[in-house]
């Protein structure tokens, strides 16, 4: 509805137009401050300016009303325009929402270390880049989801010496030694029965063989991982081992060196990182002639920017903030647009039951399992509640919440809006088709608030993906549900004169809570 509005305002307006939506409803549906800017370059009033171009707007059939009011231009769509399209977007479910954005955009998302099973921070991270997907798909991006492996470095070899020390104590009997640093859990147990059996009792009878005791681990830890994400429908179309990108670090740094971008001091090499912004430089190869971290990131970063996307976003802890400068430096040193590389920043989550911090798992160490929460509450609430609040803010949460079938629990209140309606369709023993060419015209202003509502889901969308804030589109389905439990309470439907036309008012309500609900990625509920 905004772009048709948008449309209808530049037939008259050879000028960039903001829409806004009014805070008071009697003022109509959207308001534009454009006489203000005109104003400036005509020099004229902007009262005057609006007065003229209301009285121009008011020809256009879509609306009902067009006031001007202090310098703003006030619309309110008709009846007939919000009915035609409540029509259009029954009968074509598939389309509504849809956009035409036509970036192409490369999500990394998740990326934890495979040393372990995924936590509920990880979790935060995971559903919130699969609900920017979901929603950047439908608003017309093409987006493509890539898992960055790290599976080079220390941590690796930590897993395997964690589970050849397991292996050797717990299941052979022999006695060990724990080094300071190591993986805890039962995890690491259950890993090290596998790999003993798997693998055979002569690999833990040597230290020789605990890099291919890691490199099994981390394939069983992957596996691990993959089913945890797909339990609640999380999926990847491309996997990138960090391990492999270093066989191109020698031509990487040859780069890096013609670019003027490195430096050798104290016989390490240095990334001049300072130059673009970063508090200092950094190191990208060790004295002992190891490329560290950084160095992996920058051939990743390399080689994304090669494969020409026009976007590229990465989701990553908050704890990862730091890397931010010195990754985007190393872009604008290869002649890329490091401003084409977006970081959004997940904060941790602070997990409650009945009031009390949730106890961490047992199988994990020293955290809460992903999988734990989703054996609890399901995979539904789970997402919904992960997309409350901006990703960078932190958030906590009761998962007792989650579990009661009142208006505190938001997943059961807006799937209870909607499977009402699916109630009053078999009261009425009707079905959509039946009134979905039946005319809106007619009813009462609380209706057509309702009505407008639910048709404004598109904007929605298209306003929680281009800000990044996934938080609107939740925020919109409560309100949305609520909005329609009180008409609900305050109109009655069945055996009216006007049940056709409320039914086909509900079976819209409806639509937008289905829709907004498969963005979030959670199937709505048809009865309760």
């Amino acid at each position: 509805m905004k772009r048709r509005v948008y449309e209808a305002l530049q037939k008259h307006i050879d000028h960039p137009i903001v829409l806004e939506k009014p805070k008071d409803k009697n003022f109509g549906h959207y308001a534009t401050p454009i006489a203000f800017s005109l104003a400036k370059v005509l020099r004229r009033n902007p009262m005057q300016i609006a007065e003229e171009l209301a009285e121009k707007l008011r020809e256009e059939e879509m609306f009902e009303k067009v006031d001007a009011l202090k310098g703003y231009v006030n619309i309110k769509l008709s009846q007939n325009f919000l009915n035609d399209y409540a029509t259009w977007a029954l009968e074509h479910e598939e389309a509504f929402g849809k956009g035409d954005n036509g970036q192409s955009v490369l999500l990394e998302f998740v990326s934890a270390n495979p040393t372990g099973p995924l936590h509920i921070g990880h979790a935060r991270g995971a559903v919130w880049g699969d609900v920017l997907a979901r929603i950047g798909t439908h608003v017309g991006c093409r987006i493509e989801r890539e898992y960055y492996v790290n599976d080079a470095g220390n941590q690796i070899y930590l897993l395997g010496l964690s589970v050849y020390l397991a292996g050797r104590e717990a299941v052979l009997g022999l006695d060990v030694e724990w080094p300071e640093e190591y993986y805890r859990g039962e995890y690491i147990l259950d890993l090290a029965r596998e790999a003993v059996e798997a693998l055979g009792q002569e690999m833990f009878m040597d230290e020789g063989f605990i890099p291919e005791i890691a490199e099994w681990a981390k394939e069983r830890m992957l596996e691990l991982i993959n089913r945890n994400l797909a339990d609640v429908g999380i999926f990847f179309d491309h996997y990138v081992s960090e391990k492999s990108l270093y066989e191109k670090w020698d031509e990487i740094l040859t780069k890096l060196a013609e670019a003027g971008a490195v430096y050798e001091k104290d016989g390490k090499w240095w990334l001049k990182s300072t130059e673009h912004g970063d508090e200092k430089d950094r190191v990208v190869v060790r004295e002992d002639g190891r490329p560290t971290y950084l160095a992996g990131d920058i051939i990743y970063h390399y080689l994304k920017f090669e494969r020409g996307y026009d976007h590229y976003i990465n989701i990553w802890g908050a704890d990862h903030h730091g890397y931010i400068a010195r990754v985007k430096a190393a872009i604008a040193f290869f002649g890329y647009d490091p401003q084409k590389l977006e970081i959004i920043l997940s904060q941790m989550v602070s997990l409650l039951k009945g009031g009390e911090p949730y106890k961490m798992s047992k199988r994990a160490g020293n955290f809460i399992l992903m999988q734990d929460i989703v054996q609890e509450i399901g995979a539904d609430a789970l997402r919904f509640i992960f997309l409350t609040k901006k990703s960078d803010t932190h958030l906590e949460f009761d998962i007792e919440d989650l579990k009661k079938e009142d208006n505190s629990n938001p997943i059961y209140y807006i799937n209870y809006a909607h499977a009402r309606v699916f109630s009053l369709f078999e009261k009425a023993g009707k079905e959509q088709k039946d009134v979905v060419r039946v005319s809106l015209n007619g009813l009462g202003e609380d209706a057509y608030d309702l009505l407008f509502t639910a048709l404004i889901l598109p904007e929605v969308l298209e306003d929680a993906f281009e800000s990044r804030q996934l938080q609107k589109v939740t925020d919109y389905l409560k309100y949305l549900a609520g909005l329609y439990h009180k008409f609900y309470y305050d109109n009655r439907v069945i055996g009216t004169p006007y049940e056709e036309k409320l039914l086909k008012l509900s079976a819209m309500v409806a639509l937008s809570l289905r829709v907004g609900l498969k963005m979030l990625g959670i199937t709505a509920m048809k009865k309760m």
